[in-house]
């Protein structure tokens, strides 16, 4: 499958899909490497797990539906909904919980829609939220960051993978030892147990805007999207939309109240913001296609983000949000389908 895109002076280009999706993997290196020494190697075993199985259930419906295996396998798209599914997961998540995600957003949520390029749902998104529903009480195993300051006990690459592989952890730990609240689990729980946004501020998990740790991956994640944009393999629409969606609000609620509302710059660097914007929503097959279409898809998100953050019982919001947003794409796009000069768009056609 080639996806056809046309640029000044209007000549036609093909661009291969795994070209595009070998350059979005190659986008993500940057911050998969912080996310390995900031929280640990269990990033590589989710990684790898879910490359499995996403690989072996593409396969797997390929034969199912009478398809030559090698045709999606070459596409690298199964790789990439691996690859965002394991920056979604905690460091310490058992094999079984990441192939899971795997094989639902492989098989069920791309597959049974028909494949790459009518699944309406984003692959990675719906397998992270039926984890969710599933297994939620392996998504609260995050390790604090590898930070001098931090007291949190380390687990090594052999004692990360034992636990990967059984679930158990060595006799001498605990769960309560190892695993550390992310900075919106203790910003939502903070606010609930009415300390201000100050106060909370002030916890070690916390950095200069969002959290330790994580707003280095979150500028990683920044520089991979902004080479991803130069490229072209994504558009400025839905990353922008995204930012005034989330943004917006944020800034006029921490305006209107800085003790009860976190800041604009909380919001963009505590959670899966910017790999949402770059990365997830810009996802050429669930997300709207038209120029005006992409922007009203990018607020929407991040609109749901705030309101998922601020008022939901989950601490993130990102998953929810661009899953309740590809239901809205076939109406997006009807609604902000571009004019074609010379034409009469009405239903009687008289024009």
């Amino acid at each position: 499958m080639k996806f056809e895109r046309r640029e000044a002076p209007y000549w036609s280009a093909r661009t291969n899909v795994a070209s595009l999706m070998l350059q979005v993997l190659a986008a993500l290196v940057p911050a998969a490497l912080a996310h390995v020494w900031f929280f640990g190697p269990g990033f590589i075993f989710n990684l790898l797990v879910a490359g499995i199985f996403a690989t072996v259930g593409e396969a797997f419906m390929m034969w199912v539906r009478g398809r030559p295996p090698e045709v999606a396998l070459g596409d690298f798209s199964a790789l990439v909904t691996a690859a965002l599914l394991a920056f979604a997961l905690p460091s310490l998540t058992p094999w079984w919980v990441t192939a899971t995600g795997a094989l639902f957003g492989v098989v069920v949520a791309k597959h049974l829609y028909g494949g790459l390029g009518f699944n309406i749902f984003n692959p990675a998104m719906a397998g992270y939220v039926i984890i969710l529903v599933t297994f939620p009480m392996y998504l609260n195993l995050w390790v604090a960051p590898r930070m001098g300051d931090i007291d949190y006990q380390h687990l090594s690459i052999v004692q990360t993978l034992v636990f990967t592989l059984t679930g158990n952890l060595p006799d001498a730990l605990t769960f309560d030892a190892v695993s550390r609240a992310t900075p919106l689990d203790v910003m939502k729980a903070g606010l609930n147990n009415m300390e201000t946004a100050t106060e909370i501020r002030a916890y070690p998990v916390m950095g200069d805007f969002g959290g330790r740790g994580w707003e280095w991956i979150g500028n990683f994640l920044a520089i991979g999207g902004f080479w991803l944009l130069i490229k072209k393999i994504i558009r400025w629409q839905i990353p922008v939309g995204v930012g005034i969606g989330l943004l917006g609000p944020a800034t006029f609620m921490y305006l209107l109240d800085p003790g009860t509302s976190p800041g604009p710059g909380f919001h963009l660097f505590a959670g899966a913001t910017i790999l949402c914007a770059f990365f997830i929503a810009t996802d050429p097959v669930s997300a709207a296609t038209s120029p005006k279409g992409r922007l009203i898809f990018g607020i929407g998100i991040g609109f749901l983000i705030w309101c998922i953050r601020r008022w939901g019982s989950y601490a993130d919001g990102v998953a929810f949000a661009v899953l309740i947003m590809n239901m809205a794409v076939p109406a997006i796009d009807y609604l902000t389908r571009p004019h074609i000069v010379g034409h009469d768009d009405g239903e009687d056609g008289s024009g």
